[in-house]
């Protein structure tokens, strides 16, 4: 069963995991808000904590808009690390080519000393390949 976050934008997240490789996938769809960041960023603590994951990847790739002002993901980028251990567990934020990945590069940028291991990538397999994985298997998780 896919995880279910909160009633008004529970269709547009969903989390997996690799309990072989212990990597933490998040797949984000639709429109990005900040409100909707805003939860994405208190779920990967819950979601990285339960699972004890090593790595996590999250896919923003089915993303189609992105509503979320550049002083916004400033402030998300000082926050303290979404992923417990942002100095020895990897992170990826996967984001094609598009105003998204520049938020993405802005993120990573802005929040480079408390995520030193954080990198923005444009496709799973280029987060997989960094990680020297060479067959995930991502299984949905229950919500917590």
């Amino acid at each position: 069963m896919a995880s279910q976050p909160r009633p008004g934008i529970s269709q547009n997240f969903r989390f997996e995991f690799d309990p072989t490789n212990k990597i933490l996938l998040l797949r984000v769809q639709g429109r990005l808000t900040e409100e909707l960041l805003t939860e994405l960023y208190k779920a990967i603590r819950i979601y990285s904590t339960a699972t004890d994951a090593v790595a996590g990847i999250w896919d923003m790739s089915s993303i189609t808009e992105f509503s979320v002002s550049s002083e916004f993901v400033r402030y998300i980028a000082s926050l303290e690390p979404a992923m417990p251990n942002a100095t020895t567990r990897p992170r990826f934020l996967v984001v094609p080519k598009t105003v998204g990945y520049g938020l993405a590069r802005m993120f990573g940028l802005a929040g480079q000393r408390r995520n030193p291991l954080l990198q923005v990538v444009h496709t799973l397999d280029e987060a997989l390949a960094a990680l020297s994985v060479q067959s995930a298997k991502f299984e949905p998780l229950s919500s917590l």
